[in-house]
């Protein structure tokens, strides 16, 4: 994999840029709330539109460009990311920046998508989770510097700032895929077949499982400040160091997590997932103590993230025949989980359930996701082994 870490660099710094323009905007909230003369839950519609463009948009984008050439559609791509990042910056009105928002979140799934199979591609197929991860890392890593580092910008010098930050980013990434990821011409699939292949039980059930793992992740993440700040009693400084730790963690995780997917995909899975459950049953207890939590955030992170790797790479293995699309469809299902975790957390708590409990919460649907992963890995082991020639394909320019 020598030979392709250059190319596999700059798609984890266009990642980076692309994750820190997703999760920048919870930090920015009151700012914009205040520059817009507009609540604060009502700017949270951001978000919210943010993630449902993700999963509505991208597919259809990722159709749109299905015959591209996929370093060529990779380019297209972080066009859309500067134009967003502009309008943002721009945005006279709130109305227009959700749309700036809205545009920005197109260019998000399907360049993750379209990015795994380039990286899967890229090397031989024993490596193809690791390829993907090292995108992936970029995502990670923006929850570490960059989501932190643009949050503090924009609360000095106004949150225009912070999206006017982006632009640099986004052309050194532009750069980077122009001159250093080979080009590579999709397989010919016509819509139809991409859907039929999307249809697969396989496929599907590698989307149903992102999107409740994803939906375990958020019912907690979403009030993490509250729960460190109300049940462990953190100050608003401790809070933000805790959470550049949780971004450590899922880095570090995000990248064990391809080494064991390269290794046995669903069975990894499986035992993350395992672990997983435990430490969110014990997560209510660890909160009540400084240490606990912050050990406990730290390994939350971790874990899950651990858990992501397989499915990325399993969802480019089972969709031979529409692997842009289905992977750009992961990427909707994640979004979708994070809105519904949000949700359920919320309504949780609006029935009386304190924040301290969430997490018995988030292990239940972790335990669904066990389940549907335990059923599928015997599914797995039924299904007749399909060899193909194909599985290292080079690179070319």
């Amino acid at each position: 994999m020598a030979a392709s870490r250059k190319s596999l660099f700059a798609l984890a710094v266009s990642a980076f840029g692309i994750g820190t323009t997703e999760y920048v905007i919870m930090g920015l909230l009151p700012e914009l709330a205040a520059d817009f003369h507009v609540s604060v839950p009502r700017a949270g519609i951001l978000v919210s539109g943010y993630a449902l463009s993700v999963t509505i948009g991208s597919p259809i984008l990722a159709v749109l460009l299905a015959k591209m050439d996929r370093k060529l559609a990779l380019m297209w791509l972080m066009g859309l990311f500067l134009l967003g990042n502009v309008g943002c910056a721009m945005a006279p009105t709130f109305s227009l920046l959700l749309l700036a928002r809205i545009i920005t979140a197109l260019c998000h799934g399907t360049f993750f998508g379209i990015g795994s199979v380039v990286a899967s591609r890229m090397v031989h197929r024993s490596e193809r989770a690791q390829a993907v991860a090292l995108m992936f890392s970029g995502l990670t890593l923006a929850n570490v510097l960059g989501v932190p580092a643009g949050t503090a910008l924009g609360q000095l010098f106004g949150w225009r700032s912070t999206f006017w930050a982006l632009i640099p980013i986004g052309l050194v990434a532009g750069a980077g895929l122009w001159s250093l990821v080979p080009s590579q011409m999709p397989d010919r699939v016509h819509v139809k077949d991409e859907v039929r292949t999307l249809l697969k039980p396989q496929v599907m059930i590698v989307l149903l499982l992102s999107t409740i793992s994803s939906t375990s992740l958020f019912v907690v993440f979403t009030y993490i400040a509250p729960i460190l700040r109300d049940v462990t009693g953190l100050s608003p400084h401790a809070v933000a160091m805790v959470l550049v730790l949780f971004g450590v963690g899922i880095t570090l995780g995000n990248l064990l997590g391809a080494r064991l997917s390269d290794w046995k995909q669903l069975p990894s899975f499986l035992g993350c997932c395992a672990v997983l459950i435990c430490l969110l049953l014990i997560m209510p207890t660890a909160q009540r103590y400084p240490a606990g939590s912050i050990a406990m955030i730290f390994a939350w992170g971790f874990v899950h993230f651990a858990m992501g790797s397989p499915l990325q790479s399993r969802i480019v293995d089972q969709a031979r025949g529409a692997p842009n699309l289905a992977a750009t469809m992961n990427q909707g299902a994640y979004n979708l989980g994070n809105a519904l975790g949000a949700t359920i957390g919320g309504i949780a708590l609006t029935a009386g359930m304190g924040y301290g409990h969430l997490g018995y919460l988030a292990a239940g649907i972790a335990a669904v996701v066990f389940v549907l992963g335990a059923f599928e890995l015997r599914a797995d082991r039924k299904r007749p082994r399909l060899t193909t020639n194909s599985d290292f394909i080079p690179m070319g320019h």
